[in-house]
């Protein structure tokens, strides 16, 4: 009859640690970049929910100067994730740009510590809505000015002054194409976020 191993030999099985999750929104106008903005840093392959454009989007979807090159967009959310060191995930989720899909950010937006608003200045007047939305939930986000084609056509402050915003809320230029700039982003939405929780 073979011995039974001694509970001294029985290695305990390792133990594993649930990640710590914390969430922030990417928003702004239909083509801002959002898509794009996720799938430059995410560890994993984004999930999209791209859908192709139709005749029924023509006259309604304005992307500026991209709209004939335009084919697919947003019509649910985008999901990336990071995984940073000590287990921390970091889950992105994009918005759909169109108002007419503004009825499912309160879904998306739920639990986020904050958000990162795209802006496309030649098409300011569509990053409004995503402004007041976290302006009037009183959640913590940062503007990102897209440079397309890496240029910069409008200052920072003239870009605060006509989007109205308070000079709590951070403004700066990114590339949604790459990583170090979005980078950059989320970090000042985190920062952010940790100066509205110790300040309560």
């Amino acid at each position: 009859m073979a011995s039974q191993p001694s509970n001294a030999a029985v290695a305990a099985p390792a133990a594993t640690t649930a990640p710590t999750v914390v969430k922030i929104v990417i928003a702004g106008g239909f083509a801002v970049g959002k898509t794009t903005f996720i799938g430059s840093i995410s560890d994993i392959d984004p999930l999209n929910t791209e859908a192709a454009m139709t005749e029924h989007s023509v006259g309604v979807d304005d992307a500026g100067g991209v709209t004939d090159r335009k084919t697919t967009t947003t019509v649910a959310m985008d999901f990336g994730r990071i995984a940073l060191p000590g287990s921390l995930w970091l889950y992105l989720f994009g918005t759909p740009g169109q108002d007419r899909f503004l009825f499912m950010w309160d879904d998306l937006v739920r639990g986020a510590i904050g958000a990162v608003v795209l802006v496309d200045t030649e098409r300011l007047d569509q990053c409004f809505p995503a402004v007041d939305y976290f302006e009037g939930r009183g959640i913590p986000f940062v503007v990102c000015v897209n440079c397309f084609d890496g240029v910069a056509r409008h200052t920072l402050e003239d870009v605060r002054e006509a989007l109205g915003i308070s000079a709590d809320v951070p403004v700066m230029y990114t590339d949604a194409r790459e990583k170090a700039a979005t980078k950059q982003a989320l970090i000042s939405v985190v920062q952010l976020a940790m100066r509205r929780i110790r300040n309560r």
